[in-house]
């Protein structure tokens, strides 16, 4: 099957020679087709020509029409499909799309497209994800396939739209023509769509094996992690937010995922969803009709207390990855002060591991005085915690690195086991 072509949309701050270096870096890491819509630009912002010269152009009408120049440029075009027929251009550039305001079933969307469609068309249809269920995606999935048997494949696409939708959208993609994709930064044309990269390394490893099922990372605020990159495709960043039903989604995706690695703030949730005896977990493995779950941040952790090399340890939050190192240090003899930020009230000394994600805000109270401080994040969260130790008084030890390659490689070996 021919991969899905990747659609970056035009962000509405990006004008002029603003929109064509955007354009430009976006295929340059791997987008197939920009989309530029009327609810998003006027007329005059934009050089529909210039833009097209890039790659291929989609312009989309929402709301206000499409300029006669943006329709001359451009490789398709997406208008409604009740008025898909009124389009003033060749009937190879249409793009017919109906977005649906609730969940549909199949009967449903499909008395929606009981239309007349010239045949060199494509059709899209987008709904919101509604409810995380496995029944949901299997709809979805329905709506899909009769579509494609309707209209012929090679022409459908089927989305879906809401917080949780990223892995739907990221199974429905494998069988869809376009795949509409976030560059990344804070700004997504629609919820749930996941980063060009990931999409990337996905198409570059078709073939190298038989599809087994998708793997990926669940967590808050995840666009810099690094999983994507060592482990084995198709391998997705689901970032959803902190009070979204991780558990119903988790389930909803068993038959489509074979195993999921888990940040914060999720592993204690997902401990007590799974029956863990563990406090905390942060790996997934499906095993036939159920999830399994494992906590390799023990690994992580022995990496990180065995290069500090103390056995009196201060451990800065009591989340996920404290778990991982309240065994650990059971097992080495270390005496370890688990601190919450209420807690804090003077300077800490001695060794100690930072714990918190860099989205949460330390306390002001936090200083520290000849104090090494491990830093278990990676990259840039990792930079910026690094610097909130040193301006408090603190040297950062940056281990972050070496706690995810160590559990990373047991992570590895129990997704192979996955059934």
């Amino acid at each position: 099957m021919t991969p899905a072509r990747r659609v970056v949309t035009l962000p509405p701050s990006l004008r002029g020679p603003d929109a064509l270096r955007f354009a430009t870096e976006a295929r340059n890491r791997g987008a197939d087709v920009l989309e530029v819509r009327t609810d998003l630009h006027p007329a005059d912002a934009v050089d529909s020509a210039a833009l097209a010269g890039v790659m291929e152009l989609l312009v989309s009408e929402r709301g206000t029409p499409l300029p006669p120049a943006w329709v001359a440029a451009a490789r398709w075009v997406d208008r409604d499909v009740v008025h898909a027929g009124d389009l003033a251009a060749p009937a190879g550039k249409l793009l017919a799309s109906h977005h649906a305001e609730r969940p549909l079933s199949t009967e449903e969307a499909l008395r929606l497209w009981d239309v007349a469609l010239p045949g060199s068309s494509l059709v899209k249809h987008i709904e919101p994800l509604g409810m995380e269920s496995r029944e949901r995606i299997s709809v979805l999935l329905e709506t899909q396939a009769r579509l494609k048997a309707r209209f012929g494949d090679g022409r459908v696409t089927v989305l879906a739209m809401g917080p949780t939708a990223l892995p739907v959208r990221a199974v429905l993609a494998r069988r869809n023509v376009l795949d509409y994709v976030a560059v990344g930064g804070d700004w997504k044309a629609a919820p749930g769509q996941r980063l060009l990269a990931d999409a990337v390394r996905e198409a570059r490893a078709k073939g190298e094996g038989a599809y087994t099922g998708r793997l990926a990372i669940l967590g808050t605020s995840i666009v810099h992690s690094r999983s994507p990159r060592i482990h084995r495709q198709p391998f997705d960043r689901i970032d959803i937010p902190e009070d979204a039903p991780v558990e119903a989604l988790v389930d909803a995706l068993l038959p489509h995922y074979r195993g999921f690695a888990v940040t914060s703030p999720f592993k204690i949730r997902l401990a007590r969803h799974t029956g863990s005896p563990l406090d905390a977990i942060n790996t997934l493995v499906r095993r036939r009709d159920r999830w399994e779950s494992f906590n390799t941040d023990t690994a992580g952790a022995r990496s990180v207390l065995e290069r500090l090399g103390a056995r009196d340890v201060f451990v800065l939050g009591d989340g996920g990855a404290s778990a991982a190192i309240r065994v650990v240090g059971a097992e080495m003899g270390c005496q370890l002060r688990f601190l919450r930020r209420a807690e804090i009230s003077g300077p800490l000394s001695g060794p100690g591991i930072w714990t918190w994600p860099d989205r949460i805000t330390p306390p002001d109270t936090l200083r520290f005085e000849g104090a090494r401080v491990a830093v278990i994040a990676y990259g840039a969260p990792a930079r910026r915690i690094a610097t909130e130790i040193t301006r408090r008084g603190g040297t950062p030890l940056l281990l972050g690195a070496a706690w995810f390659i160590a559990q990373a490689r047991q992570q590895r070996s129990l997704w192979e086991t996955a059934s």
